[in-house]
């Protein structure tokens, strides 16, 4: 409940006295830094969801589902209002990861993806000209080529470029010449495909994979639901960032500011990541039931 309660107060407080940066507003000064809530806001629901759900124990009725849906609404308005879209789609891939483990039926998960996809004409409505626009700059980049569309272009050219073993670490003419955009970043994938090349982005993926499959293994070895509840939130989380900003960075996916963890610059984002790996290792260490 303590941390239910912190993470909607931090995410409210950035509705009402948040810096805004890149036309969002998501920061708040605590002077030498700043901190970005809604990263924590994703550990916070794999930790809540995963007490939430082990209570329950079944998730075979609409009922159960709709427990989940108003625990998980509020973190999820808060952040759609900054705007973030990206972290709103993490919590849902946490909260789908979690929900699959703990024995969603798959009854209920088809009408779930059905009510998702019949709805999406209605959501379009809903999302920001910007979100719009990288939709449709996700579907022809060529549409705006030096506007919503440069950064996929620059960053397909940068991954090209490196071939098979890279050009070099900084040698990579659009990392180094400032060609491709927020490359500490989004983009950060591309400046490894660039001086790293294929090899460098094939050693990143097993190292991904690794961590990964570690993580799964502590999951299933976990002495009770909670405990492999949490793990299983926090892959389904490191997952779906991975595949999102990859295939961004590739043009499969549309940019959407997801971070790659471990690697994308960020000090909220790089600390929320050290948290759930350590929330990992504790949950492979600990011997008796966990209690919050």
């Amino acid at each position: 409940n303590i941390i239910y309660i912190v993470n909607i107060l931090a995410l409210l407080l950035v509705i009402f006295k948040g810096e805004e940066g890149g036309g969002a507003q998501r920061w708040l000064d605590m002077g030498p830094f700043r901190l970005q809530p809604s990263e924590f806001a994703k550990l916070a629901i794999v930790i809540t969801l995963a007490r939430h759900l082990e209570k329950k124990k079944s998730l075979n009725s609409l009922h159960d589902l709709f427990s989940v849906f108003i625990h998980m609404t509020p973190s999820m308005l808060l952040i759609a209002k900054q705007p973030d879209l990206g972290t709103s789609l993490v919590l849902l891939a946490i909260v789908f990861g979690v929900m699959f483990i703990a024995g969603l039926s798959y009854k209920l998960l088809g009408s779930i993806m059905a009510a998702g996809i019949l709805s999406l004409p209605v959501l379009w409505n809903f999302l920001k000209p910007y979100q719009k626009g990288r939709i449709l700059v996700f579907i022809n980049p060529y549409l705006d080529p030096l506007g919503k569309g440069y950064h996929v272009i620059q960053s397909k050219i940068a991954i090209g470029s490196g071939k098979i073993f890279g050009k070099g670490l900084y040698q990579g003419t659009q990392n180094q010449l400032d060609f491709l955009p927020v490359k500490h970043t989004d983009f950060i994938f591309a400046v490894l495909g660039e001086e790293l090349g294929f090899v460098g982005g094939i050693v990143l993926f097993i190292l991904y994979f690794i961590l990964l499959y570690h993580s799964l293994r502590v999951a299933f070895k976990a002495r009770d639901l909670l405990g492999t509840y949490m793990v299983v939130g926090v892959v389904s989380m490191w997952t779906f960032q991975i595949l999102v900003n990859i295939g961004m960075n590739v043009g499969i996916m549309p940019v959407t500011g997801i971070p790659l963890p471990f690697m994308s610059y960020g000090g909220s984002s790089f600390l929320m990541n050290m948290m759930a790996a350590g929330l990992v290792l504790n949950v492979g260490m600990r011997r008796q039931k966990i209690l919050f």
